[in-house]
């Protein structure tokens, strides 16, 4: 019998020699889909041979390995070497960006010519060197491992990750300057795969990136696909399970949302990552309108401030900038502070810019009014400055500019994501005016098995037809199912909100629980209405925001110091002068190279405002960390997610 064996194993090995198939013993935390990669074969070549592998893979595994079905091809491959340095003296409103275009060198090589340049910005008068290169081509053969690939129309790192079986992550490794956007003809290198292996990646799909920890449950509540109907579009899913960085195919329709909005945030304590002590150079710009008050009149210039609303809050929100400064002070932070009247006038903005180089300063926070700050991003996009928009959101987010205010979408998927999270809920409804119906129809698309109800239209006069801003009783009728309901009241009319909210507060029952919420907490939820506030604390009002209010019933060290120096409690205004400047400050000492070496998704959070700064291609930087509060016990907290 065992010489029976014997032959049955020689004859098999010599078939397999014959065929040029290989053995591979598994070693520690290797995976299917690692070794054939690392042989290019697909892990089903690897199943047909091994079919015992599915169920039984461990370390020291023997498997067998079909040959690769490409050619081994010399890789053509170009590499940079230094020939000398030009020397280059430094101009005024000259930037690392712009000397990188004029002299066709990367940033990082520049840099690394000028080692102080990691800790220094770029000064006027600076003597720095410029390296100059040399291009090396050679031709590789690199174990038959990747070949060239030309970008088609349309196709970005997702899709060509997914052609080719690898995560983004992998795509970049493989080619570490790619661009964030491709373009048609870009050359790109990519796993040499057979051209019958790649996957069909088309346009009547949509990809997506798995982030770490992402699970079905997770993708379900994010893109509204069960795990079967994600494994049917993704065969080998099955066997492989989700991984982080694998890209997986969904169908056309489905909308992707930020994955930025629900990523796990790391919220982080920067007075405990202080490195870089330097000076911080700090430019500042609001309109203090100096120039209409008479400085010798005391009684002139208080009335003023209490009638001009911007000129209030400009200087609440400097008051809050000097305290910020106060307490990076405490920490070892010195700043070299300017602030600029702008006078609330472009003009002004304008000659600011023309007469002050803003290369020189760390950041620049403002100008405060939309406009304003316009004209003053575009007259100092060349200075590569972080300019901050403190209170507004901007026109335009170049490179260069970081928007503080989250935006009113990523509020809205905010709360979107934060309901459908809630597996308690028993019914959804969306409560709209007329004006809100594009608002109540996208609801409808994010919570299909909801109930829309809209504001009646007048029937008769010379407003028929128009919205009447109100909806019958009798339809409230039976309308509510024991259990939970969530209620999405979309609408700015005072009158409206008003009176929902309160036939709503009439329905809310022991065992009909009826949980209020918007996707835009407009001024229909601030009546007047002496009942308004208890009647949204009994309904649970939820809403996202970009700030809270700091908890009165606890010590805050801000609030008490700034009582005791300006004898009032601090605004709103001053308190985010002071979360954002303090911000500001402590991300600049956080690291040796500027706000883009901090690490990705960390998130900042002070007294009333938090900050997670995203971003966005083409551009700058948006803010994207938000609040979910709501009303308990008639006062606004904050929901622990």
């Amino acid at each position: 019998m065992k010489s029976i064996l014997s032959v049955i194993i020689i004859v098999f090995s010599i078939h397999l020699n014959a065929q040029n198939y290989k053995t591979h013993k598994v070693k520690p935390d290797e995976t299917i889909e690692s070794i054939a990669k690392q042989y290019l074969v697909t892990p089903f070549d690897i199943l047909a041979l091994n079919p015992d592998a599915k169920n039984n893979f461990a370390v020291n595994t023997i498997l067998i390995i079909p040959n690769s079905k490409v050619k081994n091809v010399a890789i053509e491959s170009s590499s940079k070497e230094v020939i000398d340095y030009k020397k280059h003296k430094v101009k005024r409103k000259e930037t690392l960006f712009g000397l990188s275009k004029k002299y066709n060198v990367n940033e990082a090589e520049i840099k690394k010519a000028n080692p102080r340049l990691y800790s220094e910005n770029l000064r006027r008068g600076d003597k720095i060197r410029i390296p100059r290169f040399k291009t090396v081509i050679s031709k590789q053969t690199l174990s038959n491992t990747i070949k060239k690939y030309a970008v088609r129309p349309k196709e970005g790192k997702w899709r060509i990750a997914y052609k080719f079986g690898i995560t983004v992550q992998e795509l970049e490794d493989l080619n570490p300057n790619i661009k964030e956007v491709l373009q048609p003809g870009d050359v790109l290198n990519v796993p040499n795969i057979a051209n019958n292996e790649e996957k069909a990646a088309t346009e009547e799909f949509n990809y997506y990136e798995v982030l770490p920890k992402e699970g079905f449950y997770r993708l379900k509540v994010k893109l509204g696909l069960s795990q079967k109907e994600i494994e049917n579009l993704n065969p080998g899913l099955v066997e492989s399970g989700l991984k982080n960085g694998m890209v997986l195919k969904l169908p056309k329709d489905v909308e992707i949302a930020s994955s930025d909005i629900d990523k796990d945030p790391i919220t982080t304590d920067l007075r405990d990552n202080i490195v870089n002590t330097s000076t911080k150079r700090l430019a500042v710009l609001l309109p203090f309108k100096l120039h209409k008050i008479d400085l010798d009149s005391v009684a002139e210039a208080k009335a003023m401030m209490k009638s001009d609303r911007v000129l209030s809050t400009a200087l609440d929100f400097h008051s809050g900038i000097l305290m910020a400064l106060d307490s990076a002070k405490s920490l070892g932070i010195s700043t070299n502070l300017k602030v600029f009247d702008t006078q609330n006038r472009t003009s002004e903005v304008a000659s600011i810019a023309g007469r002050e180089d803003f290369s020189n300063y760390d950041v620049v926070i403002g100008p405060m009014m939309i406009k304003n700050f316009d004209r003053f991003a575009s007259e100092v996009k060349d200075d590569a400055v972080p300019v901050f928009a403190p209170l507004t959101l901007p026109s335009k987010v170049s490179r260069n500019i970081y928007q503080t205010i989250p935006n009113k979408k990523i509020l809205s998927q905010k709360m979107i994501n934060y309901v459908k999270q809630d597996s308690t809920i028993n019914q959804v409804y969306i409560i709209s005016d007329q004006k809100h119906r594009a608002e109540s129809n996208n609801l409808k698309k994010e919570f299909p098995n909801a109930k829309q109800l809209y504001s009646e239209l007048t029937k008769e006069g010379k407003n028929k037809g128009k919205d009447a801003y109100f909806i019958y009783p009798v339809t409230f009728e039976e309308l509510f199912k024991e259990g939970k309901n969530i209620v999405f009241l979309e609408t700015d009319d005072v009158s409206f909100g008003s009176s929902i909210i309160s036939l709503l507060n009439g329905l809310s029952t022991e065992d009909i629980q009826i949980i209020l919420t918007t996707t835009n907490k407009s001024i229909a939820f601030e009546s007047n209405d002496p009942d308004n506030n208890y009647h949204l604390s009994n309904l649970q009002f939820h809403y996202a925001t970009i700030n809270k209010k700091y908890d009165t019933d606890k010590k805050i060290g801000f609030v008490n110091e700034y009582k005791r120096k300006y004898g009032v409690s601090p605004s709103k205004y001053a308190t985010r002068g002071f979360d954002l400047t303090l911000d500001i400050l402590l991300r600049l000492s956080a690291n040796e190279d500027g706000f883009d070496s901090l690490e990705e998704n960390l998130e900042t959070e002070y007294i009333e405002n938090k900050f997670r700064y995203n971003k966005k291609t083409f551009g700058g930087y948006v803010n994207e960390a938000i609040y979910i509060v709501k009303y308990d016990n008639l006062k606004v907290i904050e929901v622990k997610e």
